[in-house]
Parts: structure tokens; C-alpha cells; sequence
């Protein structure tokens, strides 16, 4: 799995509307081989994976570093298909239910959500043809 790296490849996947959303996540896409995209922007065929944490919903770095980390390993365990795919944080969670920034519970709560979206919910839809 490759990352996206450059502001054009996240703003070419970024394009598309989400694929799928769970409570605090949503996935973008380009399927297949990423040709509908200029060659330019993706050398290479394969899986490439951007991340897109805002300090507006993970205010602490060791935060948004945990979710990073924890969407890299749940993608790489899962294997996604070939293609581009930025995960997006689209909502914060609350401060009350987990006060550490990096506490087990919220790590924990973080891999949960993700599996049943890469894991469930992506599959689904890719399997309907990819989009509504």
C-alpha cells in the first residue's frame, strides 16, 4: 500500500463523494486502477491510501497520531482493493467518554469503527457497483 503524499492526489480523490460513512469517518475513492486519473498523479498501480485527521476533531497531535496509526494497520491487515482511497475524519469524539488522548478504550473504539467500515460496509458497496 502506497500513501498519497501530494495535495493533487488527495484533491482527485477528494472529488468524489464519499463512498461509504460511519459515525465519525467517510471513504473517498477512485476504483481499480487509478487510470481514470492523470498518469501523472499516480505512477503506479495498487492500493494507495491518503489520511485526512483535522485538528479541528483531534486536537491533540497524539491523538490524530493514534487514529493515523490505527487506520494504516486496519487497512493493511484488511487489504484494500486496487485503487485510491483517502479516509477522512469527519467528527470528533467526545471528551467525556474518553478524557485520555490516547487512552486503550479510545483506541480500541477507533479499530471497531474502522473494521466494520473497510471490513463491512466497503465491500458492500463495491460489490453493488461502487456507487448509489
Amino acid at each position: 500500500m502506497q500513501p498519497l503524499r501530494r495535495k493533487a492526489q488527495f484533491e482527485a480523490v477528494l472529488a468524489t463523494p464519499p463512498m461509504v460513512q460511519s459515525g465519525h469517518f467517510a471513504v473517498h475513492g477512485l476504483l481499480g486502477s487509478v487510470g481514470q486519473a492523470p498518469s501523472a498523479l499516480f505512477g503506479s498501480p495498487g492500493p494507495w491510501l491518503g489520511l485526512v485527521v483535522p485538528r479541528r476533531w483531534a486536537r491533540r497531535a497524539v491523538t490524530r497520531n493514534l487514529i493515523k496509526r490505527q487506520a494504516r494497520a486496519v487497512a493493511a491487515e484488511l487489504g484494500l482493493p486496487p485503487g485510491a482511497w483517502v479516509l477522512r475524519l469527519k467528527r470528533g469524539w467526545p471528551t467525556s467518554e474518553f478524557p485520555s488522548a490516547a487512552s486503550a478504550a479510545l483506541r480500541r473504539a477507533v479499530r471497531a469503527e474502522l473494521l466494520q467500515l473497510l471490513g463491512q460496509r466497503l465491500p458492500q458497496r463495491l460489490a453493488t457497483g461502487g456507487r448509489p
